[in-house]
């Protein structure tokens, strides 16, 4: 299953988290962006079981103020 972890960080620093969260196990992607949001994360967990220790992993990430966890609908 794969998930959308919208990110808000502390000012200045979106260039910074997104680099830390790219390399992290279950991170996809990871971009700093323009709007409400300053760094967008797809991930991927086997199942729902295993996505709260990927988004737990992103919120260690210093200089993050907030997240938003979207998971994305089976089709």
């Amino acid at each position: 299953m794969q998930a959308f972890v919208l990110i808000q960080t502390e000012v200045g620093k979106a260039l910074l988290v997104a680099e830390a969260i790219s390399v992290l196990p279950g991170v996809l992607v990871a971009e700093d962006v323009l709007g409400p949001y300053d760094v967008v994360v797809r991930v991927e967990a086997a199942d729902t079981t295993e996505l709260p220790g990927v988004v737990q992993r992103i919120q260690r990430v210093p200089g993050i103020t907030r997240t938003l966890t979207c998971q994305v609908a089976a089709h």
